[in-house]
């Protein structure tokens, strides 16, 4: 395991939990937006407890559970080809698709508060996102033209993420091009027993294959394990178990080439509501696999479900062009390109598991049922206003708890 100077003062094993509670705390504080990133469990509890508010039954497919803008954002495939999709699937279960909608259009609503925009934009926002959702179920509507229909945030972010290379990766999450993980603010030493838990997981031929499927096969025997620390990333799944290993490929450890860093989390029980109907895998880890696979086959088919630590953990390469869609700003003419264009992201990810009846039925449920006074549905509207003065409410109190403590 890396050593430097600061490794004495940071968190062993043992106190990790209580300082990434802390630390949870802290990130949530920071904006309503982020408290809205980190609070899935809230957002269904307040969504399940709105008066006399009922949602359309959609068509049962996996969804993300957790749509919020941060969870979209550039993902490549083995071939490398890079598109904007769904790219975190923790809570992913076979559910109603209005709940990712809600999720995103609460998300993108909570965005442009933060940005100061006025009112009148948030009720554009519903309308885009109406707009860019129901066109991924409508024959009729023209496919946009992929390198001139894209927001002006969302082609800059596809351009670097297209010309990102192994040293990208390697700056940008380690910080180095050592083949070590230098431990600090974002890694934190790990006990000798998981040390020897990430060996033996690496060591297994269905884990190990999983670096050398990428570069067009190899021997997996070779693969062995250079570093490997506990990875203080995300905020909703702070104080679960996270791990970035690094892997050598082929034993000679020469460059990027023959490297690559491997995220390893805990998976658990999706907060999302899911169609109790339907079955899915009983394995968290396989579960999150499983609708990976169906809602971005290109993230999906780049992970392993595994057990360490007797918990359920799913394991996925990171590649360069795997970038986060950060949207802390909007200006007007972005809030109302960008949720469409993201609705729609989210629209084509359910739209590929229905047939076309289904299709058919679900977009005429979504027109069916828009306000006389609102170019969207009237339960997404319903949904978003009241979740969004309780989580704003919330914030404040976080906010005030957060300082007071």
């Amino acid at each position: 395991m890396a050593k430097t100077k600061r490794a004495r003062a940071l968190p062993l094993p043992p106190d990790r939990q209580a300082l990434l509670t802390a630390l949870r705390n802290e990130k949530m504080a920071v904006s309503a937006h982020a408290f809205v990133r980190g609070n899935t469990m809230r957002f269904y509890e307040w969504l399940d407890g709105i008066e006399g508010h009922a949602l359309p039954d959609g068509p049962p497919v996996w969804i993300c559970g957790d749509c919020h803008t941060g969870n979209l954002g550039p993902v490549a495939d083995a071939q490398g080809k890079v598109e904007i999709a769904i790219r975190d699937l923790d809570q992913t279960v076979i559910g109603n698709p209005a709940h990712d909608i809600i999720r995103l259009a609460l998300s993108l609503a909570t965005a442009a508060r933060g940005s100061d925009l006025p009112g009148a934009i948030t009720v554009r926002l519903m309308e885009a996102v109406a707009d860019g959702y129901e066109s991924s179920f409508d024959p009729a509507a023209s496919e946009p033209d992929p390198k001139r229909n894209k927001p002006e945030m969302v082609r800059l972010v596809m351009k670097e993420a297209t010309r990102r290379s192994w040293r990208h990766l390697a700056a940008e999450r380690i910080e180095d091009l050592k083949p070590a993980i230098p431990l600090g603010k974002r890694f934190w030493p790990i006990s000798s027993a998981e040390k020897e838990e990430i060996d033996a997981l690496f060591g297994k031929h269905s884990v190990a294959s999983l670096a050398t499927s990428l570069r067009g096969g190899g021997d997996e025997s070779a693969v062995t394990v250079l570093d490997a620390a506990y990875w203080v990333k995300g905020c909703s799944s702070l104080g679960r178990l996270r791990f970035a290993v690094l892997l050598d490929i082929d034993g000679g450890v020469i460059d990027g080439d023959d490297l690559c860093l491997i995220d390893v989390k805990e998976a658990v029980k999706a907060a999302a509501p899911r169609y109790s109907s339907e079955s899915m895998p009983r394995d968290q880890a396989e579960r999150v696999i499983e609708g990976a696979r169906h809602l971005t086959p290109a993230l999906g088919h780049r992970m392993r479900a595994a057990r360490l630590n007797d918990r359920a953990v799913f394991i996925r390469e990171l590649l360069p062009q795997d970038m986060k869609l950060t949207i802390d700003e909007l200006s007007p003419r972005d809030a109302t390109e960008v949720a469409r264009f993201l609705a729609r992201v989210v629209g084509k990810a359910h739209a590929r598991q229905m047939n076309e009846a289904n299709r058919r039925a679900w977009l005429g449920v979504l027109r069916g049922r828009s306000s006389k006074t609102l170019d969207a549905p009237s339960w997404l509207w319903k949904s978003v206003l009241p979740l969004i003065s309780s989580h704003e409410t919330a914030y404040l109190e976080h906010c005030r708890r957060f300082a007071l403590s």
